[in-house]
């Protein structure tokens, strides 16, 4: 894990560095803060733009505090490196084997809060559409009609002996780029770089 004077962490959306001592989130949903994640954010905000990529049922942003420089490389300890020497590793606990094991927000948030003398707060935002996320993709693929358009209205047709308007095309587009974040999130806990069906069951 980095030492970095001048900062504890960077935002995992943002990438703005979070300030030693300073408030910061980290999501409630146990795949947010798995070994090869480990995500924390500066504010709500931030915490809400990894949502159109996550399945979450039922998130919350847990407020917590960073701690001091001191705190925070006795917490690193032999792990500690220098900033560029080589990747950070998520944060982590040692388990019963000697291996890192990942800690839950809670946990996370009550080992900081109880370091720093204090009781971490809840945040509960409601979580946005991921179409909302405009900065996530480009426009061109935002608006993009991803169903064969031919295709879908002979299928209409012959099933239903209906016509189709023009505007269904595009909601099935936004929904399917929904479907595909969430897959690609799932792919991505999983340590994958292919995204498979299975992904899409989750």
């Amino acid at each position: 894990m980095e030492l970095n004077p001048d900062f504890w962490r960077r935002c995992s959306s943002c990438k703005n560095p979070i300030k030693y001592s300073a408030n910061y989130y980290v999501c409630s949903v146990s795949t947010c803060n798995r070994k090869r994640i480990g995500y924390v954010f500066d504010s709500v905000h931030c915490w809400e733009r990894h949502l159109p990529g996550a399945r979450h049922k039922d998130a919350a942003a847990v407020e917590a505090k960073a701690p001091t420089f001191e705190q925070w490389k006795s917490e690193l300890g032999d792990d500690a490196i220098a900033p560029g020497a080589a990747a950070p590793k998520p944060d982590g606990a040692l388990s019963a084997t000697g291996a890192k094991a990942p800690l839950t927000p809670e946990q996370q948030a009550a080992a900081v809060a109880a370091a720093r003398g204090s009781t971490p707060q809840r945040v509960f935002a409601k979580p946005q559409a991921p179409a909302a996320s405009k900065s996530v993709y480009k426009d061109s693929l935002e608006s993009e009609i991803l169903v064969v358009v031919s295709k879908l209205k002979a299928y209409v047709k012959e099933r239903g002996d209906m016509n189709t308007s023009d505007s269904v095309s595009q909601l099935l587009s936004d929904r399917l780029r929904r479907l595909c974040d969430r897959a690609i999130e799932n792919a991505r806990v999983d340590g994958r770089k292919t995204v498979m069906d299975r992904d899409f069951d989750r």
